[in-house]
């Protein structure tokens, strides 16, 4: 009995055994199939509800199963579920191909598109419909036949190439240790990054500590580590992932991937592959993208100028320093934090215990949005460390299934990212609720201290429960348009709007507690943190925008003359270097977010949604950060309708008006 063939509601994680995948995958395609057979060998004439419809509604348990795997190898992979993905990754992009090249098929969802005029379907229906068919024009329905095919050949090699990427810089992570003996190679880092570090290389059996690519380990040992030839070690073995010419390198793999989505996207007559993408956003074209692009690093620019001339006299004085390299930002930035704010990680972490931080995001969202959120047992997990809620509202229906796994592993790729493992939809008078995933790489509890964050850390949190927050509270009829499918400029408002209650004290003082004292965090801690909150916001922002701008570079050209790819990035950063160049690193090879990720032609997106975020924040302390009419029209108008409408019509009924982005400019101090 193949568990992933079974019904299942929550997924069987326990029961699964990776031989369980590709014969699930290879039936339920099949099955997939027969359904869409059944569509177009119809013979009535086509409908909304007989082609649409039904369309959206096949290949469930192909969905399910892509899900459940697809999560495992981002959260939880070994050697196995790798070599599966690349054997079901060009068969699934083959079976999405033979959808949507499929005549038959494509004919009839045509045939509704052209008579929506006098079908009298909501605006609900009416996007579903026009998704549909804009997903079947611009994945080549209307293509000739030799085109179709080599359509096909592209996509089966891109999929290939998109998980060779991600193994290489998973495995370049997993690859390197920094392997320390000498308590002076430690000084500087705090007691508690000391014993992590101890610890690491205790799990290890090594004597002294161990530094790692993985942020817990890697971002400290930058801001504290003393150590200036071993911060350089450290920082340019991090900036080297895919770039050293041997079997894990990814420049090949950046040429490839940017080279076929160009040809891919001139196949289907668009000029790029940014033109193509970005039709189906809310900045609409590349050339609107540079636009909002420039207009902030114009802004932006002056001030990153000002801070780094500032941060690099601070160092001179500090330590006689003539040069700021990229290995010194971190160590010089926290320095100078201190010595303006007083303020420094260490002193907040004993009041961001993770679990008062889990249960303050919880609070925060009752007090908005009336939820309560339950711990059980008795939900199958992939690991013993993944937490499991049921989500209620206040009359007790339940709203979703909540998985949430914080701490690096072997297995799991860095960052962190909101997931689902099963998607909210209506059908047969049932509102189906889905289940959401919150995946992070947070500090570790020591022996001797539970797990402390940052304050990056708490933010992180925020932001990934705020995508959420999105997926949970998801309230629309059809899969495809529910929760975070949206377009993804949007995507990024429900999360980055969260991130503000982490500077507010009315939502400090729900979860900020020492861990030993009990102890409210001190509110000229809470005032600290706000006036710190945009220290060297230029220079972040200046860092913003040169990933933004190197997304573009890739994507909206023509790449097919491009052989050197750190040759190429350099150039693409000239507008935004403020550090000297350092010829061993390349961003590009472990640009994850654009080469493996959804962000290529949409990295931009992040400074996008920070000006609808900060736009819509500015409305909650209008009124306050928990007035519940502003949160309910947030809720209904932007949290539970996906991506029903367009994007810019949800977002004005709940704010009343288009944003500005002088809101985001005015929070960021770039005024």
């Amino acid at each position: 009995m193949n568990p992933l063939l079974q019904p299942f509601d929550t997924a069987p994680f326990s029961k699964i055994k990776n031989e369980h995948f590709k014969p699930a995958f290879l039936q339920a395609m099949e099955d997939a199939r027969a359904e869409i057979d059944a569509i177009t060998e119809n013979k009535e004439e086509p409908s909304f509800e007989n082609t649409i419809v039904a369309l959206e509604f096949s290949g469930q348990q192909l969905d399910r199963i892509s899900s459940v795997f697809f999560n495992l190898n981002s959260a939880e992979t070994n050697e196995e579920i790798q070599k599966i993905a690349q054997e079901v990754s060009p068969l699934l992009s083959e079976f999405s191909n033979d959808i949507t090249l499929n005549e038959g098929l494509f004919k009839r969802i045509k045939y509704v598109f052209d008579a929506r005029e006098d079908l009298d379907l909501s605006v609900e229906e009416s996007t579903l419909l026009e998704k549909k068919y804009k997903s079947f024009s611009r994945n080549g329905a209307n293509l000739p036949e030799d085109k179709k095919k080599r359509l096909r050949e592209i996509d089966s090699e891109l999929s290939k190439l998109k998980l060779t990427f991600g193994e290489n810089v998973l495995a370049e992570t997993n690859k390197y240790e920094m392997h320390l003996t000498n308590e002076k190679d430690v000084a500087g880092l705090p007691e508690g990054e000391k014993e992590a570090a101890a610890q690491l290389a205790k799990s290890k059996e090594k004597e002294g500590w161990l530094v790692t690519l993985d942020y817990p380990s890697y971002i400290p040992f930058m801001k504290y580590a003393k150590n200036r030839e071993l911060r350089k070690e450290l920082s340019l073995a991090f900036g080297s992932k895919g770039f050293h010419h041997d079997e894990l390198d990814n420049q090949e793999n950046v040429l490839k991937i940017a080279k076929l989505r160009h040809e891919r996207a001139q196949l289907l007559d668009y000029e790029t592959h940014a033109h193509f993408v970005l039709v189906e956003r809310m900045a609409e074209t590349p050339e609107k993208v540079q636009e909002f692009l420039n207009e902030l690093l114009l802004k932006a620019k002056p001030a990153a100028e000002h801070e780094f001339q500032e941060l690099s006299q601070f160092a001179n004085e500090l330590d006689g320093l003539d040069q700021l390299q990229k290995w010194d930002a971190s160590y010089y930035s926290e320095k100078l934090k201190q010595k303006l704010f007083n303020l420094d990680d260490e002193i907040l972490k004993p009041y961001f215990k993770l679990e008062n931080v889990i249960n303050g995001v919880f609070k925060v969202a009752e007090k908005l949005f009336d939820l309560k959120f339950k711990e059980v047992n008795n939900v199958d997990k992939y690991h013993e460390e993944v937490l499991t809620y049921e989500v209620y509202d206040q009359k007790d229906n339940f709203i979703s299934l909540f998985y949430a796994d914080f701490h690096p592993r072997k297995g799991k790729r860095g960052g962190a990212w909101m997931t689902s493992y099963k998607s909210q939809y209506k059908k047969d008078g049932k509102n189906i609720r889905p289940h959401i995933s919150n995946v992070c790489n947070f500090t570790r509890s020591t022996s001797s201290k539970p797990s402390l964050l940052t304050f990056n850390e708490v933010t992180t949190l925020f932001h990934e429960f705020g995508h959420g927050l999105h997926g949970m509270l998801a309230n629309t009829t059809y899969p495809s348009l529910s929760g975070t499918s949206v377009y993804w400029d949007f995507v990024e408002l429900p999360s980055q709007v969260m991130e503000n209650w982490c500077y507010e004290k009315e939502a400090l003082e729900l979860f900020a507690h020492h861990y030993e004292t009990g102890e409210l965090i001190p509110m000229e801690l809470v005032q600290k943190i706000k006036e710190s909150a945009t220290f060297q916001e230029g220079m972040q922002t200046l860092r913003q925008l040169s990933f933004g701008l190197l997304d573009m570079a890739w994507h909206a050209q023509d790449p097919t003359a491009i052989e050197d790819v750190k040759a190429f990035e350099t150039l693409a950063f000239t507008g935004t270097q403020l550090y000297p160049e350092t010829p061993e690193t390349c961003m590009s090879t472990a640009f994850s977010h654009i080469f493996q990720g959804g962000y290529s032609s949409g990295y931009y997106s992040y400074k996008w949604a920070e000006v609808l975020d900060a736009d819509a924040f500015a409305y909650f302390k209008e009124n306050g950060i928990f007035n519940k009419t502003i949160a309910s029209k947030f809720k209904d108008n932007v949290l539970s309708m996906g991506g029903t409408e367009n994007p810019m019509e949800l977002y004005k009924r709940f704010r009343g008006q288009e944003p500005k982005v002088e809101a985001l400019l005015e929070r960021a101090g770039l005024l």
